[in-house]
């Protein structure tokens, strides 16, 4: 059976230095272990692949052989993998065990991920609070105009009583010793895994208490009410959000609190409507202010004005009033309104009504462009 090219394997190119042949292998061991993979027995076949090709490229003399004759170079070298337990025969100046790459793949050294265990080194470090999302609702007012606003949340606050730690009369947990890990070994097809899991009497912190705090029922947390006041800016749209800094979850022994993120619902206004910073609204005009023109107090969000609404205006003909729309200083940009007029049509006439509109059917009063249609329809038939 042919195998795999050795660089391949690993995914670096043959000009790769040791660091990343070495990182690589790291990376591989950790995606296709079988402890950590145990529903997808292809992952064995591939983590053998991934151990044999670095126990070549990650020593020199192997990895020359192999870059002169190929697997011919190294076969008899690069065979013999019967137990996972290990890493350090034949890899050089890196000795790596299982409980290395479970450290770093949960949390250890560097990894970047919360760790479902902690490791004696950090099981008492400091941890940032929760971040905290709340969804508001403001007025439509509120969101053009900006207002100071209060707010009332829950959030999870260090326990005053036990200051946080959960109890009272500290002392070494006797499950773990002070560890904060318990270990158990597991048997597989490849020999014999060491596994470590948070210990289930201290959760990892190495201590247990003699008396267990009746306030947060052992947690060190406690949920409290709180009622914050807040500037809503200008301008917030639905959707947006507020982060107010370190007003989230509090954190862990003395960690930094997490954020609060406020995220906005405007609710609609009854003639008002916008798009970014413009306001729009739709005014309804009679007949005759339509036909004639008029002088109009049309509302905005600013207060009333006077608008001259030219004659022969048409539904659905807009017009902008310049600088009445939101003024949003975080964006250093004021916006405009528009007016979009709705001519009514009277849906009842008295009888005089008819026959005013009867002798003005009578004038010149059609429009050219329903002279025009007329025209078309005649030369249609």
């Amino acid at each position: 059976m042919n195998k795999k090219d050795y660089y391949e394997v690993l995914g670096v190119s043959r000009d790769a230095s040791e660091a990343e042949i070495k990182s690589a292998f790291r990376k591989k061991a950790k995606q296709y272990h079988p402890d950590l993979n145990k529903d997808k027995p292809e992952m064995e076949e591939k983590f053998k692949e991934v151990q044999e090709a670095y126990s070549v490229l990650g020593d020199k003399q192997k990895r020359s052989n192999y870059d002169r004759f190929g697997h011919a170079g190294v076969d008899g070298a690069s065979s013999g993998f019967g137990d996972f337990s290990g890493f350090s025969s034949g890899f050089g100046d890196i000795n790596v065990d299982i409980d290395d790459i479970i450290d770093n793949l949960f949390g250890g050294r560097g990894s970047g991920f919360s760790s479902g265990f902690n490791t004696s080194h950090g099981r008492n470090s400091t941890h940032r609070g929760d971040d905290v999302l709340m969804r508001v609702e403001i007025t439509f007012e509120e969101a053009c105009h900006g207002s100071e606003k209060d707010f009332n949340l829950d959030v999870v606050e260090n326990c005053s009583k036990c200051k946080g730690k959960g109890g009272f009369d500290e002392e070494t947990c006797a499950t773990c010793h002070g560890s904060g890990t318990v270990t158990s070994e597991q048997h597989t097809l490849f020999g014999a895994f060491l596994s470590k899991t948070t210990c289930p009497d201290c959760h990892g912190k190495g201590k247990t208490f003699k008396k267990k705090c009746s306030e947060c029922k052992g947690t060190g947390k406690v949920t409290e009410n709180k009622t914050i006041t807040v500037n809503v800016p200008a301008g917030i749209n639905t959707g947006d959000r507020l982060r107010l800094k370190e007003k989230g979850n509090a954190g862990t022994n003395g960690g930094l609190p997490g954020d609060l993120y406020l995220e906005f619902y405007v609710k609609e206004h009854k003639y008002f409507s916008r798009e970014a910073d413009d306001i729009y609204l739709e005014v309804p005009l009679t007949l005759t202010e339509a036909v004639l023109g008029c002088k109009k107090t049309i509302p905005t969000i600013h207060g009333n004005i006077k608008l001259s609404i030219p004659a022969g205006t048409s539904t659905n003909d807009k017009q902008r009033i310049k600088g009445k729309g939101i003024d949003n200083k975080s964006r250093h940009h004021k916006g405009n309104m528009y007016v979009i007029f709705k001519v009514i049509l009277p849906k009842k006439l008295s009888r005089e009504q008819k026959k005013i509109f009867e002798k003005l059917s009578k004038t010149e009063l059609l429009e050219k462009e329903i002279s025009d249609f007329d025209k078309f329809t005649e030369k249609n038939a």
